[in-house]
Formats: C-alpha cells, structure tokens, sequence
C-alpha cells in the first residue's frame, strides 16, 4: 500500500467514487477491487493500521439504544470505521488509540466514537501511568495523512540525542526492580540524611576554617556572610525544587534541570562547570583531611618530609582510597555516608558540650568558655594578611554548596520530585542555624590569638585592656606574630573547646570524607548526563554507564585525575575560591532558568518571584570574589502587507509578545521580472511600519505563484535553529463561496501542507471579516503608491493603487470592518474568553487563551472551559478536567461538560447546509462513470455522494456545534475553538471549506486552533 493513493473504485454497487478505509479488527483483507494493483502487494505490507476492505457494515455498530443512548443522539458512521476509536495495551506499557468499533462503551461520549481523540491527563503526564500504562494521543499523521501512508510504527529504538519520555523510563525502571536489580534511595537517605546535603554542607569548613572565620571578620560579620551565603543557597534550593516538582528529574541533577529548562545547548557550558566545580570540590575535602592527618603528625614528630608534601602524599593516597569505595556502588556509599554521618553528629554535639566545660589547662591557648569581653571583643572583624570581607566569604562559601548534593544523584532517587525539595531545604535549615550558633559560640569562647604559654599571666607592669587581660592573661606578643593558638592562629581549635577532643578528629575525618566522597559521587554523574547529550564531539566516551545502577566508571576516573591535580597544591584557603566562582556561576544560572520559566509566563512552571534578585546576587558576588581572582507557539502569520489585517497581527502578538516569535509572512506573485529594489524598500518599509506600531515580529514577504506555494516557501524557510515557526496563523476566507473554487483548493491544501511539516493551524474568523486593504488609506495603499510593480492579488494582500487625493465617504460595511480591525488592540473589558477543547491536540487550544489572560489587554476575562462528555458521567468529566487544569496551574472560571453534542442538529440548520454544498457537489450516480470521472479530475474540490454518506455524522457534528456555541457562547469576547481535522485524499476541499463556515458562521471572534499533536503543556507526577 506504500506510496499508493486512495484510488476511485469502479466497481461498487453503493458509489463509484467510494473510499475503501479498514480497521485493525478485521481479520482477513479482502480481493482486490478489479485493476487494482493491491493484489500483487506483499503480505507485510498489510502490517499497517489501515488495509483495504468493504466498509459500512451496519451490523458492527448496533443500534442506538444497544448502546444506551437517548433516542435523539444520532448514531451513524463517523468519517469511517478508521475514525473510531478503542483503547488496547499494546504489552509495552503504552496504550495506543486504534481504529476499531468492536467496543460499543465508547460511542457512548463525543469523542470516542472518531481516531481523533478527546483531552485526556494521561496524554500529559509526564511519568507512568496508573497500572504502568501510558496513554498516548493519535499522531497528527495518523489523523491527517493519506490512509495509505498512514502506519503504526513500533518504537524500537531512539534517534541521535533522543532521550526517552519519563513514562518510557518509569516503565524501564519498573521492569529493572522487578527483577531485584536497580537500588534506590528516598528523601531522607537520599538527599538529608546520606550527606546528599547536610553532610556535604557540613564539611571541611565546619571544623578546619570555620573558628578561622570569625577570628577574621568577627562574629556580626560571620553571621553575615553566612546568612548571605544561606540566602544564595535557600533561594537557588527554591528555584531546584520549582524546576524538580515541575519536571520529571533523571539522572545529572543541577545539569539536567539546567539544560532542559534552558536547552542542552545552553545547560551544556554551565554543566561542564559544575561537573569540573564537583570534581575540585574533592580535592578541597581531601586537601582539608590530609591538613588535619598532618597536624596530627606534626603533634607526634612523625612528619615524612615536610607539611606540605605530606599533604600532598596524605591527600593522594586518601582519594584513591574514596575512588575505590565510589566504584564499589551507591549502595555502599550510601552506608559509609550513615556511618559518618553518625560520627559527625556526635562530633558537633561533642564541640557544643565542651564550650560549657571550660577548664584552667586550656586557658593559655585561648579558651576561657562564654564571657560578654570576648563576645564585644570578636564581634567586630579583624582582618589581616590581605583578607577582606569578600574574600573569607569566598573561602566560606564552598561550606553551603552542598545543597546540589541530592539533586546530583537524582537518577538514584526513588521520587526526585518529592525528594529535592524536602530534603534540600531542611538541610539548609538545619545546617545555617548550626553554622550561626558555631559562629556565635566560637567567638564568644575563643580568643583572637594566645601564646599556649601557662607564664604569660597579666603581671602589674603590663598595661593591656584586651578580653585576655580581664581574664589574666597577657597575649600582647601575638601582635608581633608567631603565636600557634586563638582563632585566627590554630585551625584545629575545636578540638581544644570539645568535651571529648578525639571525637572533634574524628568528626573533621567524617566530615571531610563524606563531603569528599558525595563530590566524587556527584561529578561523574552529571558528566555523564551533560555528556550523554552528545553536546561537545569526542565526550560521548565518558556517557557510557556500566552494571545495574549504570556507575559512569569512566567518569569516575577522570574525576580522580581532576582532583589529584588540585589536591598537590595542597593549600586549602586556594581552592575554596576558585570553586566559589563555579557554584556561583551555577546557582546563577539555575536561577536564571526559573526567572526565564516565570517571565515567560510558562503554564505549569512555579515562578518563584525572588529567582531574578537571586541571580543579580550571585552574579555580583561573583564579580566581587573575581575582582580578586576573576514547550510557545511561535507563528507565521499570513497578513499580507502588515496593516492589511490589523486585527490577525494584534491578536497574535498579544500572545507572541515577549515570549516567543511572530513572523508577518507575505506572499506576493508577479505576471513579470520584479523590480527588486522597489522589494527591498517595500520591506525595509513594512518592518518600519512594525517598529513603528510596537509589534514585535519580523516581515518576510516572498514571490512564488500562489498562497500555497509561497507558504510552502515560508514554511520550509523561515526561522533560524530554534527560532523557527512552528504554528501557521491565517485568516479565515470570507469571500471563499463567491469566488473561484480552485482559490479555495489553494486554500485547504495551504492547511494540508501545514499540517504535512507538522506545524499547527491557527485560524481567525471576524464577523465583518480581516482584510481592510481595500479601503481608502489603508493596508496596501498605504505602503504602495504610483508604483510600476505588476502584482497579481492573492489571498494574502489585495492589491489597488490609489492615487486620488480625496477620501470618498466609507460605506457601512467598511466602517465596521475598519472598526472591527482594531477590536484587539484596545484593552478588552471583563467578558469571557470561551475555550471549546473538544479533541485534544497536544495543549495549543488551551495554551493561547492562557497567554492572552496573562497580557493586560485580556487581564479582565476570564477563560471558561467546554468539553465533550460522558451523557451519565458529567460531575466525573468536570472533575478530570478541572485537575488537568490544576496542574497546568491555569485559572478557569467555569467549565462545562456537553453531554448533547451528538444530538441531531435542527432539520433547518441541516437544509441550510445541504443547499450550501450544493454547488459544489458531482453527483456522479446522475452522470455516466467516464464523464463523472473525468469531471472529478478537472475539479477534485467537488463532492461525492459517497464522500457525504460517509461523512454524514461528522458533517452533522459541525452543525450541532454552531447550534451549541451560538447558544452558550453568543455573548464572548473571543471563541477558542478545536478546529477539526479532513484527512487528505479523502476529504475534499468543498466540503471541508463547508465543515469550517458552517462550524464557525455567525459568532463572535473565532480562533480555530489545531496543534501539532506535540504536547505544549505538560505535568509531572
């Protein structure tokens, strides 16, 4: 069937002109019609969802009542038996729609009885569905292609860079647990307890730099710099759990939230910084263990050579030790993080307890326990050796980057989107108030400096007035330097304060080796996640995951490499500041994410309003410290010259506005050589007149014969990478039954050729009509005047030079045309916006009037929701839709469930029908075959009567919706209707054209919307 049309059949006693359409159901295809050339066809060419067989068998359907409905719903055949509809699992975990009228229950809502299919959560959800099942809607080309090229095609693999749907995944990973294999964490092993955050967060800092700290800059400025840094971290936390909650988290964690919010391409730089920021973020944690290992050595006279090569050597063999146990599995690191963890609150609660046991031995060294002339004497800073405020704030800072920790492995949690936002904000709590009151203890305990020396007692020749003196100590020769103890001079004097000074050395181990270790973990994951994405060439190597839980290895090692080469500098106050810088530029950009998500008024995004202040304060915090070292519609218009159809180009670029792309496309056509500079001024003049009038859209005129082909042009050509069109907005033919019918040929195989490049279709209908070009001073006449250029009119322009100096008076019509021109462009007043999802086209319907609400001009309407429902199951339709919209996040004011939708329309809208398509039927059965034949050739717009008795319920479908929107939404500002589809080849173009004038017919403003069948709104669940 492949590469073959819809054939005319010849030889059916019920129509020569007969379109043969199949269903799955059917168990055997039938002989080949007489010259067909079907019966040569391989047997596996009968795979696909469509196979030649008779149609209109009453006996499938069943009468009305069998179905239970009311005697006045119409039951006929609608467009075929390929335009029902039946939900089967296919086995895979995905439910597929096919074409079948075996299951009678579904006739029984509107919707369910046609391929196209009605608005469903499922087809949004973005994780499995219930029972492992996900839902997904027809294709646009299984609902608009030619029946012979319509297939269903099994989902064997994934293209270059593709990477699955979260349904996908969940079904995958479902597959991986039942069979005992993949490990998981929760929220509290996962991201709180398991260091994922607060034992990252508590780190080298807590106990080597933190007494330092406030021996600088004094326990006012401390608290400062921590709550700055508390500030930083708590809002980038905000913005991690905004995008995590509002997006199915896979393994990356900071990089994937960046790059899919952004764009891999954009996510792919701030990923390779953060993974490199990981890596040094090891060596700052492995550096910070081997200070205290050394110190210990220097303590006993077992130095091996010198501090700093022991260092070196300590550190070395350290993190080859942490490379081991990494490679080992999550699972064992998990446990090693509990054991530490263990050790670490013991350590913290050891320090606490010891600052209220101060003892005589310990007083030459500078503790003398709580005393108000410490606390007034350390609380203002002190800064020496070149240090200022920014950067001990640079040193500190790498102490809160632990609050990524979690969301780094989130590919190992069991549900990432609870788990992020539980546990990384409780750690930040938890941790910040633990830093202050360390801040706050070690300033109002310890003095600035101290000899050690039990003889340096004040005497009554020493004049002094320090803390110490009060005390009874004379420390005033610190102040030429050399003295080893204090706040500023010993970076183990937590030990010193503690209860039990072991347990505070094994606490600086915990927490240096699990930071160590949670980085070790971290920097390979997101590796490998930035690097699955194929976004830097030669990279890719480093994707590849081996084992159940697919441990990226080689990620591994080259963290390793990475982290040796910083722990041989071997100076801990250097590398804290260079990763400073890293995280900065990091949490910068994951902020910047939800402020683009916010600004972009995005359906479904939580738009913490503080992203923006957050990221301008990274971004100025990083400056400082480097002072030191360093899913939118986007539309092309078809509009003629700009001003020809005001009301088309203002109605979309309130929802364009700001947020995505508008292109005013004009096709002109020439009967001779164009004169191309006449061109180029006319669009240097046309994208003026847009500068001019505040639209921000771009204007791409374009020569070709006629509006199809010139939109071809535009479709295939306009827009640079991303920044392309993807909807085609028109609008509606007014003219379409007094004119030419091939015009109106032209006109639905425009729609067709959309709907082929997979774009959606955006169309408007004015009751007064769009085109003013015609009218003195407006549209084209304003931009072309005397001009020489032969221009032959078409769709998008009309074309009339005007050369008279005096206005005639307008006549009527024309005045409300041009009145009804500028409707969009004042601000509407309270009304409704009235949005009629009836088949669901991946969210396009529902996501224009949300963008319009969101401008000032619509603020004051409100948008009201009607669907097709269950006759005996209305509260429960109002209720699944009105979660769906819930979790969009769009506001509704109401929303109305139509049971009536398949009632027969009244027998006077349907004669007014029949006589419309009057002229433009064949009535082959009144005409030879030959000749009927032969006329169908010369018009393929005209109308079968096959292609009506096929046809006959969709067709009342259109008349009883005009009869339900007059009635409920007679009085709305603006109609957002689901346009309906004609497949191609089998439709014809009159009777389409007669399905949309008869669908959208004396109404308020009407937008037909259809989109691509690709989801423009989704939830994550």
């Amino acid at each position: 069937m492949s590469g073959q049309k819809p054939s005319l059949r010849t030889g059916s006693p019920q129509s020569r002109f007969q379109v043969d359409v199949v269903t799955e159901g059917s168990s055997a295809a039938p002989a080949p019609a007489p010259g067909s050339t079907d019966g040569s066809r391989p047997p596996e060419e009968s795979k696909g969802r469509f196979r030649v067989v008779g149609f209109m068998d009453p006996g499938a359907l069943g009468s009305a009542m069998d179905i239970g409905l009311p005697p006045d719903v119409s039951h006929e055949p609608d467009t075929a038996k390929s335009d029902s509809v039946s939900l089967h699992s296919t086995g895979t975990g995905h439910t597929h729609i096919s074409d079948s009228h075996s299951n009678t229950y579904y006739m029984r809502t509107f919707g369910h009885n046609t391929i196209d299919a009605v608005p469903n959560i499922d087809f949004y959800r973005q994780t499995a569905a219930p029972l492992g099942e996900k839902l997904t809607r027809p294709s646009l080309s299984e609902l608009h292609d030619e029946l012979d090229k319509v297939t269903i095609n099994s989902l064997e693999g994934l293209a270059n860079g593709e990477e699955p749907s979260a349904a996908e995944e969940a079904a995958a990973l479902a597959a991986k647990e039942a069979k005992g294999g993949t490990i998981k964490f929760g929220w509290v092993k996962g991201v709180l307890v398991s260091i994922r955050c607060m034992l990252n967060i508590w780190g080298v800092m807590l106990f080597i730099r933190m007494s330092w700290i406030v021996g600088q800059a004094g326990i006012g400025l401390t608290i400062a710099i921590i709550l700055m840094a508390t500030v930083v971290t708590t809002i980038t936390g905000l913005s991690t759990s905004a995008i995590a909650t509002n997006g199915f988290v896979r393994g990356g964690g900071a990089y994937y939230l960046i790059s899919r919010s952004l764009g891999p391409e954009f996510g792919g730089s701030i990923g390779l910084i953060f993974a490199f920021a990981n890596a040094v973020a090891v060596a700052m944690y492995v550096v910070g263990f081997a200070e205290t290992v050394v110190e210990m050595l220097n303590d006993v006279d077992a130095l091996m050579t010198d501090e700093l090569n022991d260092i070196r050597i300590v550190g070395t063999l350290t993190v080859i030790l942490l490379l081991g146990i990494s490679v080992a599995g999550m699972e064992w690191e998990a446990k090693a993080q509990i054991v530490l963890l263990v050790i670490l609150l013991g350590a913290i609660a050891n320090y606490f307890i010891g600052t209220f046991m101060p003892a005589e031995s310990k007083e030459p060294k500078g503790f003398f326990g709580y005393h108000t002339a410490i606390l007034f004497e350390n609380f203002g800073p002190d800064f020496r050796e070149d240090e200022t405020f920014f950067s001990v704030f640079a040193i500190f800072f790498p102490a809160a980057t632990g609050i990524l920790a979690g969301a780094n492995i989130s590919g190992d949690l069991t549900d990432p989107q609870s788990a992020i936002p539980k546990g990384t904000l409780l750690a930040i709590l938890i941790t910040g108030l633990t830093y202050v009151a360390v801040a706050f203890s070690t300033g109002s305990c310890i003095v600035r400096d101290a000899t050690g020396d039990h003889n340096d007692t004040i005497s009554d020749t020493v004049n002094c007035t320090d803390a110490a003196c009060t005390l009874g100590y004379d420390f005033s020769i610190c102040k030429e330097g050399g003295c080893q103890y204090g706040l500023m001079n010993d970076f183990q004097v937590m030990s010193l304060v503690s209860g039990f000074g072991p347990l505070i050395t094994a606490g600086i181990f915990s927490a240096t080796l699990s930071s160590a270790l949670a980085s070790l973990v971290s920097a390979p994951k997101v590796f490998q996640a930035l690097c699955k994405d194929n976004i830097y060439p030669g990279l890719g190597v480093f994707a590849k995951g081996y084992g159940k839980n697919n441990e990226p290895l080689r990620g591994y090692v080259l963290t390793f490499c990475i982290g040796l080469a910083f722990i041989l500098i071997a100076e801990l106050n250097i590398i804290a500041p260079i990763i400073s810088n890293f995280f900065l530029a990091s949490y910068a950009l994951i902020n910047f994410s939800v402020f683009h998500a916010s600004m972009a008024n995005s359906p479904g995004e939580l738009p913490f309003s503080n992203s923006e202040k957050e990221e301008v304060l990274c971004l100025f915090i990083q400056w400082m410290l480097s002072s030191r070292f360093n899913c939118m519609p986007q539309c092309l218009v078809l509009a003629g010259y700009p001003n020809s159809r005001p009301a088309l180009l203002h109605l979309v670029h309130s929802f364009t506005k700001n947020v995505s792309l508008m292109v005013c496309g004009h096709i002109r056509t020439v009967t001779r050589r164009p004169n191309f500079k006449e061109l180029f001024q006319d669009h240097a003049r046309c994208q003026r007149w847009l500068n001019k009038k505040r639209i921000k859209a771009f204007y791409a005129p374009v020569l070709a014969d006629n509006l199809r082909h010139g939109t071809q042009l535009l479709l295939q050509a306009v827009g640079l990478g991303r920044l392309k069109p993807n909807t085609l907005v028109m609008g509606f033919k007014n003219n379409w039954s007094d004119g030419d019918m091939r015009d109106v040929e032209i006109y639905i195989n425009t729609i067709h050729d959309a709907f082929d490049l997979q774009f959606g279709v955006v169309i408007l209908r004015l009751p007064d009509g769009l085109d003013i070009s015609h009218i003195q001073g407006q549209g084209t006449s304003a931009f072309l005047l005397s001009r020489s250029v032969c221009l032959r009119p078409v769709f998008t322009v009309s074309v009339r030079f005007l050369q008279t100096k005096t206005k005639s008076p307008l006549s009527l019509t024309d005045q409300r045309l041009l009145e009804s021109s500028q409707q969009f462009k004042k601000k509407q007043g309270k009304g409704t916006i009235d949005v009629w999802w009836l088949f669901d086209d991946g969210g396009l319907t529902l996501l224009i009037p949300y963008l319009l609400t969101n401008r000032s001009k619509w603020g004051d309407c409100r948008i009201r929701v009607f669907i097709g429902g269950k006759i005996n199951r209305i509260d429960h339709d109002r209720r699944a839709m009105a979660t769906l919209l819930s979790r969009f996040r769009i506001d509704f004011s109401d929303i109305n469930v139509l049971g009536d939708i398949n009632t027969k329309p009244k027998k006077h809208n349907k004669l007014s029908f029949k006589e419309l398509i009057e002229p433009y039927r064949l009535k082959e059965d009144d005409m030879e075959q030959e000749a009927a034949e032969r006329l169908k050739a010369q018009e393929p717009w005209r109308i079968t009567d096959n292609e009506l008795e096929l046809y006959k319920a969709k067709t009342n479908r259109q008349i009883r919706l005009n009869e339900l929107l007059k009635e409920h939404s007679g009085t709305a500002k603006l109609i957002v209707m689901s346009m309906p589809l004609a497949r191609k080849g089998t439709v014809s173009s009159a009777l389409y054209m007669c399905w949309l004038e008869t669908l959208s017919k004396d109404l308020p403003p009407l937008l037909l919307v259809r989109g691509n069948h690709q989801s423009v709104l989704t939830f994550y669940s």
